[in-house]
């Protein structure tokens, strides 16, 4: 089902789609972004999630986020002519969360993924996926950044240099730190009580 905005035909560039929630963008993002961008002519970048900030699992917002993603890609000498990025919010509806996607997005030919429900979903809508080569997948994942973020380790290598210093910039680290204190205190309120439950 892949969808068309040119006449039936027409040489056209291949153009690939790739979904994450980069909370924050690291450095297997960025090997992916690379990765792709050697296989297809334009890439979609999709900022999934867009609607989330402030929270313990997506910190940042959808803007601050895109502004990573244009800071590591310029840093990395990638020319913006081949890649755009797009936010999506979510819509919590798996069977229509394909068709959703596709209406925030030029078409595309190819998704690449490596999450088994992102796979399912795309290739039940007709859509080819491949998989991406991870880097190093328990070091450069945005969970254990954000963990590392908390318990006051070294996060910054893992992400690249344009993103360390835009997380500076906007004190994403202290955010990181309150919103998982307000996330505990919500939980601590939301719990039964001891012998009440």
């Amino acid at each position: 089902m892949v969808n068309a905005d040119m006449d039936a035909g027409a040489t056209r560039p291949l153009r690939g789609l790739y979904v994450g929630r980069y909370q924050p963008f690291h450095k297997g993002h960025l090997h992916a972004v690379k990765y792709i961008l050697g296989r297809v002519d334009q890439l979609l970048i999709v900022v999934g999630s867009a609607q989330y900030s402030h929270t313990r699992r997506n910190p940042f917002t959808a803007g601050e986020r895109i502004s990573m993603i244009h800071a590591a890609l310029d840093a990395g000498g990638v020319d913006r002519a081949l890649y755009s990025v797009l936010p999506v919010p979510d819509i919590h509806a798996h069977s229509l969360w394909v068709r959703h996607v596709g209406s925030y997005v030029p078409r595309f030919e190819v998704v690449y993924a490596n999450d088994a429900l992102v796979k399912r979903l795309f290739e039940e809508g007709g859509y080819r996926v491949e998989p991406i080569p991870f880097l190093e997948r328990d070091a450069f994942s945005a969970t254990e950044i954000r963990q590392r973020m908390l318990d006051g380790r070294d996060w910054a290598d893992l992400v690249p240099d344009a993103v360390a210093d835009y997380i500076g910039e906007i004190d994403g680290v202290s955010r990181v730190r309150d919103l998982a204190r307000t996330d505990t205190l919500a939980q601590a309120r939301a719990s039964p009580k001891p012998g009440l439950g």
